[in-house]
């Protein structure tokens, strides 16, 4: 096997800041806490971190979105970092960060990089309702120019469309789509850090508020005011450390479409361009994985990518689904075990990195998998990444 450059790096350290909706400290506060917190959980000091990468950098529009500066940040720790990335939203999407840091290691540019993400986005609902929509009164180019005229301002209206087409084309019933929502509860009634720990059933979800349809309201992620965050180390120099590293086992990227659809296929987005690399560069197979961490932005990516992760067909995710026995804690593929991105919060994936490293190192308390050693992570639906991570 080709040694890739993310076989070069490894998680050492993780931090997570409590999760709100709002907080009621600032964005940058949060950020220290989970920054600290990794950089301590390395066994490292301030002084060696000689890097530092964010999604998506300053986004300074009232979103809450990503509020954090880079330099706010590097000031605040009073690390002196060499190279630093903030990527854009045109990238490979929340696990840019991760990629461009994995890549600056494994060059020889830095040794030690804190990688973070902060969302302030609750703060930003409180404030103004709307704060989290497209905006209306600005002029739109490009591909929001085929959407703001139909007033569709929100990921809501592109994705219901596309469940929509998945139950046609494959039948799919809204009982195997809920199954992801109750799974998650259930999974964040174990994670003190989530937001919603109340269990649902399936009753529950079928009764809830139709948001867009077939989207209901327990299918879409939790805006929260939270910051998560890692360090990214050479793994040479972190092999012999008491505790075993996170090795990258293997990555995939893929660039999507800003609009969602593609031209192509309204049951596929670009998924499988990412999985099919990333399971290009390693030996192990879907079989191997012992948990996985599935983007759940809102419940039908979780649907899309589990096809194209080739944990089951395309077009048998809803059968794969069926009673969520599957994805539960004693399933044959447990998936989002801190609740995801519809229960603990939406973390825009970095949650799910985050406890992917908790499973991987026996720290998830009781919703531990037993002796997980693989764990797939997946992020996004147009930058679109994905990580095999293993523990060393």
């Amino acid at each position: 096997m080709t040694e890739y450059a993310e076989k070069k790096v490894a998680i050492c350290g993780i931090g997570q800041s409590k999760v709100a909706r709002p907080a009621n400290v600032s964005a940058l506060s949060l950020t220290l806490d989970a920054s600290l917190e990794a950089i301590a959980d390395s066994g490292l000091d301030t002084s060696q971190i000689d890097g530092i990468a964010t999604y998506p950098g300053l986004r300074d529009d009232g979103s809450g979105f990503s509020p954090v500066l880079l330099s706010e940040v590097r000031h605040a720790l009073g690390i002196k970092p060499t190279w630093y990335s903030a990527t854009t939203s045109d990238s490979a999407g929340h696990m840019s960060a991760f990629f461009n840091a994995i890549n600056a290691i494994a060059a020889g540019v830095v040794r030690n990089v804190l990688v973070f993400r902060t969302i302030a986005e609750a703060t930003a609902r409180r404030r103004d309702a709307s704060a989290l929509l497209t905006s209306k009164s600005a002029r739109v180019e490009g591909l929001w120019e085929y959407q703001m005229p139909f007033n569709a301002v929100s990921p809501a209206t592109w994705y219901a469309l596309q469940t929509a087409r998945h139950m046609h084309e494959f039948g799919t019933t809204a009982e195997q789509l809920g199954a992801i929502a109750v799974n998650g509860r259930r999974m964040a009634a174990l994670n003190p850090n989530a937001i919603y720990q109340t269990p649902i059933t399936i009753d529950d979800y079928l009764s809830s508020r139709m948001i867009a349809s077939p989207l209901r309201i327990f299918d879409c992620d939790v805006p929260i005011d939270a910051s998560t965050a890692f360090i990214l180390s050479a793994h040479d120099d972190v092999k012999n450390s008491d505790r075993p590293p996170i090795r990258f086992e293997a990555i995939g990227s893929s660039m999507g479409r800003r609009s969602i659809m593609r031209p192509d296929s309204f049951t596929s987005f670009y998924m499988e361009s990412a999985a099919d690399m990333m399971w290009s560069r390693t030996d192990l197979k879907p079989q191997d994985v012992q948990v996985a961490q599935i983007y759940d932005g809102f419940s039908c990516l979780a649907l899309y990518w589990l096809e194209a992760l080739h944990f089951c067909g395309r077009g048998e995710a809803g059968a794969f689904l069926e009673g969520g026995s599957r994805i539960g804690l004693d399933g044959s593929l447990p998936m989002n075990t801190s609740g995801g991105q519809l229960s603990a919060g939406r973390f825009h994936g970095f949650g799910h990195v985050h406890e992917a490293c908790l499973q991987l190192w026996n720290r998830a308390d009781a919703r531990q998998i037993r002796d997980a050693q693989v764990c797939v992570v997946s992020n996004g639906s147009w930058g679109i990444g994905s990580m095999l991570l293993t523990r060393a």
